[in-house]
């Protein structure tokens, strides 16, 4: 099995307008299911990415504090679109803007997750990647994972504050083009 733990390369993949990246997890996070756009972009085969976590694809420059919200998100039943940015099994990396939803059974039980992803305007992968260094600079400066997380939290609270916005509206700035 490909290690996923590279570095990143500073190499960037991309996939085209028409293509959309689809994936489903357990209600763990464990993939069980991953289209050809998902496995061609995250360089991985079908067996290396079944069974293992989402997060095999995690880049370390994405900011702890936009999972928690990912996260706190799914976990009160809703879904979420945010800019991520995922890291391939080769260290190239690849923007996305994805949209995240809980999956449930037919009685109404949690059975796993279902994302789509979109390929990101590049002025929205811009103005994302800012927040995000900025997020990930914060998160940085703690020692512990706990007090890291509270530093990025804060920072995306306070900068979403500020803004007068929440999460759902900064995306959405983003993706009609209006970002500021």
């Amino acid at each position: 099995m490909k290690a996923t733990k590279v570095a990143p390369t500073g190499i960037e993949r991309t996939f085209g307008d028409d293509e959309i990246i689809v994936t489903k997890t357990d209600p763990r996070g464990l993939l069980t299911y991953a289209n050809d756009v998902f496995l061609r972009l995250s360089a991985l085969t079908e067996d290396e990415a079944i069974g293992r976590p989402h997060s095999l694809i995690r880049h370390p420059d994405m900011p702890r504090a936009v999972f928690k919200l990912l996260w706190d998100t799914l976990k009160s039943r809703q879904e979420l679109f945010a800019y991520v940015v995922n890291l391939a099994s080769d260290g190239a990396h690849y923007w996305v803007l994805a949209h995240v939803t809980p999956s449930f059974d037919q009685n109404g039980h949690l059975v796993g997750y279902h994302s789509s992803r979109r390929r990101p305007e590049q002025a929205a992968v811009t103005a994302a990647a800012e927040l995000y260094r900025r997020l990930s600079a914060e998160e940085r400066r703690h020692n512990s994972t706990p007090e890291a997380l509270d530093a990025g939290w804060s920072m995306l609270q306070d900068t979403l504050s500020n803004r007068g916005q929440t999460y759902d509206e900064f995306v959405w700035e983003l993706t009609n083009g209006s970002a500021s």
